[in-house]
């Protein structure tokens, strides 16, 4: 998800009913246009390397998977929801857990997940019990009986079904209080992750060395003033605070990137999406985050069960929750071009300013499903897409390998990505990469199942293929526009006030290889 940071409050949106509204990703119609037309009889060369991005086996497995189970009620009601963590596992592994705890500087209550589980083992039992008693009650009145014995047992299976009914009443809500509390656990932990809070984390790479400049550096702030490609204080009396408009080449700048970042990470077999912007409170959590937790950068619908999306890995998440898909299909990839929306709320100062830390952005999300043994191997991909995209762009960055203390829940390890910024004369977050395992799709029930027969003979009438496991997820931002504009504009500048597009951008701006100031 990366280039956010832990906020102080909670925003609510109130709902506005209107006729109808445009959709915020008309934005993106001249790219749908382009996209239809390559695959159009006019344009066969260009047609085959659509249809191959087209046909990736993750728009397969979209029709083949089983249906999705949970389905929120008519009136839009939040439904309850459990995550598949594997509980026995944490208590055979509590020293280890409790270790990881401690090192993610996580506030999981480990003892009272434990706790409640110990309860909860011990309900069951007592429920198994009392139903084969019900069920001894039962098969006894199928007899031929006396009938103050038939009365007997009348009232005995009554008192059972009572007795049975309040048990089951509070198991569930033990199950329940379960689930709420161990979800608060987070991912086990990469060997290789630095121990401890943000300053451990270490250098992986660094690339290119700062831009020299023989004149006084400008921050994007004062470059879009001079280039009038901003608008601040116009969207701040329209929208609030840390909104925008961009203007004139910061447009074509933005289109730019989208358009080629999307074409280039195609290249490398991700099918294209865009999403939906808004999404249900549930999605949001069974990705790892809390939505209306006293830290969120959330955004949630007032009187409703939706949130605005903060990332589009939350969408695509839920693309194939509650399915089964075949194995033959893995990996599935995703690159999602989306809105995102995040409050920022507590972010204050110099480092915030401008483009850098916004409400809302426009972003380029990958996303990949994969085995379980892979997900090492295609982390390893991620971060090096990102890396050859900012090399292309000729920026100075250093990929870190973040500490245990910054990773949040979800993630089982993280790479980030930091450009230098001259403006600000320091590196910036521009990037992450991270590595969820199978934390996410425990909660959002994405399984694949191989084609392979099961190794143990299965018993009379099951089926002999190997039971399903769960998926590993992985997301890695391809471009996060604002933070990329500033890095365009502060270090190519030029003494005469104009900044140089880089040459892989031009083809996407229509060949413009200068943003030149405005006269007076």
């Amino acid at each position: 998800m990366g280039l956010g940071g832990t906020t102080l409050q909670t925003l609510k949106l109130a709902t506005i009913h209107t006729p109808s509204s445009s959709s915020l990703r008309s934005v993106f119609k001249p790219l749908s246009q382009s996209f239809l037309y390559r695959h159009s009889r006019r344009r066969p060369a260009l047609q085959l390397f659509f249809v191959r991005g087209l046909s990736a086996p993750a728009v397969q497995a979209t029709a083949t998977a089983t249906p999705k189970t949970t389905s929120p009620d008519e009136n839009g009601m939040k439904q309850q929801w459990k995550a598949a963590i594997d509980f026995k596992w944490i208590r055979d592994n509590k020293d280890a857990v409790a270790a990881n705890i401690k090192k993610r500087n996580s506030n999981a209550n480990l003892e009272h997940v434990l706790e409640l589980y110990h309860k909860m083992l011990n309900l069951q039992k007592e429920v198994e019990q009392l139903r084969g008693e019900r069920n001894v009650v039962a098969n006894k009145m199928k007899g031929k009986l006396e009938s103050s014995e038939r009365q007997r047992l009348i009232e005995e299976g009554k008192n059972l079904k009572e007795g049975l009914l309040s048990l089951e009443e509070d198991l569930l809500k033990l199950t329940d209080e379960l689930q709420q509390e161990a979800q608060c656990i987070p991912n086990m932990t990469h060997p290789d992750v630095p121990i401890g809070g943000e300053d451990f984390s270490t250098i992986r790479k660094m690339v290119g060395t700062p831009h020299e400049f023989s004149f006084p550096v400008k921050d994007h702030l004062q470059l879009g003033k001079e280039l009038d490609l901003f608008d601040f204080d116009a969207a701040s009396e329209v929208s609030g605070s840390k909104f925008y408009y961009l203007k004139n080449e910061a447009v074509m700048l933005e289109m730019g990137l989208i358009n080629w970042t999307l074409l280039e990470v195609m290249k490398r077999g991700f099918t294209p999406l865009t999403t939906p912007e808004i999404v249900r409170s549930s999605i949001v959590e069974k990705c790892g985050f809390q939505p209306r937790g006293a830290n969120t950068q959330v955004y949630s619908i007032e009187d409703s069960d939706q949130c605005l999306i903060g990332t589009a890995e939350i969408p695509v998440g839920g693309i194939h929750m509650d399915s089964i898909i075949a194995a033959s299909l893995l990996p599935l990839k995703y690159v999602a071009v989306s809105h995102c929306f995040r409050t920022e709320a507590g972010a204050a100062g110099t480092a915030s300013r401008g483009l850098y830390r916004v409400h809302q952005f426009s972003k380029v999300e990958m996303f990949i499903l994969c085995r379980p043994e892979e997900s090492d191997f295609y982390h390893e991909e991620l971060i090096r897409i990102e890396e050859d995209l900012f090399s292309s762009l000729g920026l100075h960055y250093k990929t870190l390998d973040m500490a245990s203390g910054d990773l949040g829940a979800p993630a089982y390890r993280k790479f980030d990505i930091e450009a230098w910024m001259p403006g600000l004369a320091r590196f910036g977050e521009i990037s992450s990469a991270s590595n969820c395992t199978d934390y996410q799709s425990r909660r959002l029930g994405i399984r694949f199942r191989s084609s392979e027969p099961a190794l143990t003979n299965p018993k009379k009438g099951k089926s002999n293929l190997a039971p399903p496991q769960f998926v590993h997820t992985l997301n890695a931002t391809a471009c996060a526009v604002p933070r990329m504009i500033v890095c365009i504009l502060e270090n190519n500048q030029q003494e005469d006030g104009s900044v140089i597009i880089p040459e892989p951008l031009r083809p996407f701006m229509g060949g413009l290889e200068f943003i030149h100031p405005k006269p007076r």
